[in-house]
């Protein structure tokens, strides 16, 4: 899961770097990639953690 966080911080540099170029479109989809890495990990953490507290572990 943490490749997940890892390719939602390289998106937003990749965004960072576009936006300042003057690339206003390529870093707004950045932006929209990153934050979808974001929830997909928030979701699988959560799923996660339900896991591991419903099974006792």
């Amino acid at each position: 899961m943490a490749d997940l966080i890892y390719l939602a911080v390289v998106f937003l540099v990749i965004a960072l770097i576009a936006y300042v170029l003057g690339a206003r479109g390529v870093a707004w989809f950045s932006v929209d990639v990153a934050k979808i890495f974001v929830w997909i990990f928030v979701i699988l953490f959560i799923i996660t953690l339900v896991w591991r507290i419903l099974s006792g572990a």
